[in-house]
Formats: structure tokens, sequence, C-alpha cells
């Protein structure tokens, strides 16, 4: 079993000039955003413009760009899961940062543009632990998070499908476990997933929601059947509060209840 990473201690955050709104010196967790905020959304209102603006409005730093290229090539050339929206990242950050997360499972690396969202949002001494599958999604996450300068003690990269690695985790030791895959890959190992957060953490499945699929009635290939059983699972369970954001290709956020 690995350690409970909450036992992880790291090199202390280095300090940089004021804090927020000039309020004396802050702690850095995360290099700024590089891209402009984008200005008012386009008119017309549709949904289509609605969610370019929300995916402009997410900022990335230098290193998320670089990783979310190399993602999509990766997409395009060997049929990878492609990375997650900028909105749909910038929604992780926000989950972490208001969990205080410190301890975070990625189910999939997803080239490492995830993982970067959730350690922007993290706590500075967090620990992501990113396990996959496939060796070249690994390479591609640690090429991510080492240009992205953060220290290597805050990621753990692990070589393993979910049902070969999640046991040997620590049970209740996570503030958040996120599912960045196509659904076949996880839905068999929703218990053990659970049983990895603690009280009040999340447990946040992407993708359920592409192309919407899981609400045509016609719809039966195997991921989609998989896809509506996680969510009907995490829906009836009565110790999750549950909701589904029309966030990119979908979010289904599922928090254990204190």
């Amino acid at each position: 079993m690995f350690p409970d990473p909450s036992t992880h201690r790291d090199l202390p955050a280095r300090r940089t000039g004021a804090g927020p709104l000039g309020r004396g010196p802050g702690v850095r967790h995360y290099p700024r955003p590089v891209t402009s905020v984008a200005g008012p959304p386009p008119s017309g209102g549709s949904p289509i413009s609605a969610a370019a603006y929300a995916d402009s409005f997410a900022t990335e730093t230098i290193a998320q760009l670089a990783a979310r290229h190399r993602a999509l090539s990766s997409a395009t050339a060997f049929g990878t899961p492609p990375p997650v929206e900028p909105a749909v990242g910038a929604t992780l950050a926000v989950l972490a940062a208001g969990a205080g997360a410190r301890s975070v499972v990625s189910i999939g690396s997803g080239g490492g543009v995830a993982g970067l969202w959730l350690l922007q949002g993290m706590r500075a001494d967090g620990v992501l632990t990113a396990l996959d599958g496939d060796p070249a999604e690994l390479r591609a996450a640690r090429r991510a998070f080492t240009e992205s300068g953060l220290p290597s003690g805050r990621t753990r990269l692990i070589f393993g499908t979910a049902a070969e690695v999640l046991p040997r985790l620590s049970p209740g030791a996570y503030d958040l476990v996120f599912c960045d895959g196509p659904p076949l890959e996880y839905s068999g190992q929703l218990a053990g997933l659970l049983e990895l957060i603690r009280l009040g953490g999340s447990l946040v499945c992407h993708g359920l929601l592409a192309d919407g699929r899981i609400a045509d009635r016609s719809a039966r290939d195997a991921q989609t059947v998989a896809a509506r059983e996680v969510a009907r699972t995490l829906r009836e369970d009565e110790t999750l509060c549950c909701a589904a954001l029309p966030i990119g290709a979908g979010l289904l956020v599922a928090t254990k209840r204190s």
C-alpha cells in the first residue's frame, strides 16, 4: 500500500512580493496565467458562443498551453482521450481550492493538462497522484509537470489501471478524486474510488455529457451505457450530494456527505 499522501512534506513555497491587494507578503502557489482574459461575451447568446467565452475566460500558463497542444496532437494521431477543456480545468482548480485539497488522485493522466489545473487549486504542499495504463501518457504528464517548474515532490506518477492501483492507495486519505477518461476504464471501480475520499471530499468524472449521448435513449454503445451506470449509481447513493455540470464535455461531481 502506498503511504498516506497527507504525511508528505515538501520544501516551503517561495515567497514572492506583496500578497493579494497588497496585503503583505504572499505565497506563490502556482505560476500566474500568461494568456489574457477574454473581453465581453460574443453577441447572440448561443450555447456555442457561451462555451467559447467560458474557455477563453480560463487563462492558461505557457506550460499548460504546451501540454494542451501535445495532448491534442496525441488524440488526433493515436486516439488518446482529448485533454479537458480550459473551462473544465478552471472548474477543477476551483473545486480543489474550495476543498483546501492537499491529496488528489487523477485516474488517467491526460497528458498533464488536468493535473496542472488541479495543482493550481491545491494547497502549496499538496500532492497529486496520477495513474495511467498508457506509459506514453504518463511521460507526457511528467514532461508537463517538469516544464511548469513544479517540484518533483508535488506529483506521483503511477503506471497501471484503476483496478490494479486503487487497492494500493490509502482509503479515506484523499480530498478529491478525478476520473479523466472513458467511463469503461473506471465504472467497475466506483466503490473503490469512493472509498478513497474523505468525508466532505469529492469524486469528479469528466466527459459523461459528451455529444449528449447519455441522454439519447437510442445510444447503446458500451461507453454510453457505462456513463449512464456511473451517473445512476452516484445519484442514487444517499451518502453523496451530486450535480451534473454542463461544462465542456460535462463534469459529474459527487461529494461525500459529512
